[in-house]
């Protein structure tokens, strides 16, 4: 790796970032980070051996930017990195509800910027990045992003005009499938297994039934198939959700995020 890398802002998703590039063979000599604070700085850089700078500085150094801040502080962290950035560089956001032209309107013509939504399983690397690119990134820009977020996960190259649909499946799926867990854990003790056991088992459950959607290649009603015996305990379970409209419910739950995430991106927050 012979470029050099900045990651303004490092949060969790920031720092997942830095260690999955450091993992996959970037050398700490060649990545640079900014903090808000002085003991982070010094964290980062016992963790990792990666220098911090100031927004400025990292602008000036680095080839490829990633911007990893909250969306509410992207305005004023542009706003500080619009006098150093050249069109030579690669801007990298990860900041949710951010559009490409939000960015480019704000930095020099014709500066290349792919919008990335990753979810918070980079956290144990196993994050779903959604990559699209802006009006004057390329492919080898795209490939960039990918090289960097392949680290901590797999990657999806989407246009853009799709990544308020992607946000509402992958960026908050996590989220969903940890509703369900609380609420089948909650069915658990009901049914009377104490809160551990429950939880362990749901658990489990629902990471072998991702790895077999994941490795077996079969469509999910296949799956589903082949667990629901003819006048079983499944089809039981499963015509009490079709009767309660989990299926709707599901469809609603997901054009709802998707029309926050547009509303997110107009600046209608």
């Amino acid at each position: 790796m012979t470029q050099t890398v900045a990651v303004l802002g490092t949060g969790k998703i920031g720092e997942a970032l830095l260690s999955g590039m450091i993992r996959a063979g970037w050398r700490p000599a060649d990545l640079l980070v900014t903090t808000r604070r002085s003991e982070r700085a010094r964290e980062l850089h016992d963790r990792y051996g990666v220098d911090s700078v100031g927004n400025a500085e990292a602008a000036k150094r680095a080839d490829i930017l990633i911007l990893a801040v909250k969306p509410q502080d992207m305005g004023r962290l542009l706003d500080e990195l619009a006098a150093h950035v050249t069109a030579d560089r690669l801007v990298i956001s990860a900041a949710a509800g951010i559009t490409t032209a939000f960015i480019e309107g704000r930095l020099a013509a014709n500066t290349p910027v792919v919008r990335v939504m990753p979810n918070t399983p980079v956290l144990v690397d196993e994050g779903m990045s959604v990559i699209s690119a802006g009006s004057h990134a390329t492919t080898e820009h795209l490939a960039a992003a990918e090289a960097i977020f392949g680290g901590v996960g797999k990657t999806l190259r989407v246009p853009e005009s799709q990544q308020d649909a992607a946000t509402a499946l992958s960026g908050s799926g996590p989220a969903y499938f940890y509703f369900l867990v609380e609420a089948m854990t909650d069915a658990g003790i009901l049914l009377g297994l104490p809160r551990a056991q429950a939880h362990e088992l749901i658990v489990q459950a629902a990471i072998g039934a991702a790895v077999m959607l994941r490795d077996s290649g079969e469509h999910p009603v296949k799956l589903r198939e082949a667990v629901t015996s003819p006048a079983g305990t499944t089809i039981s379970a499963i015509r009490e959700l079709e009767n309660h409209g989990v299926r709707a419910a599901l469809i609603a739950a997901l054009e709802a995020a998707r029309d926050r995430s547009r509303e997110l991106a107009s600046g209608n927050g």
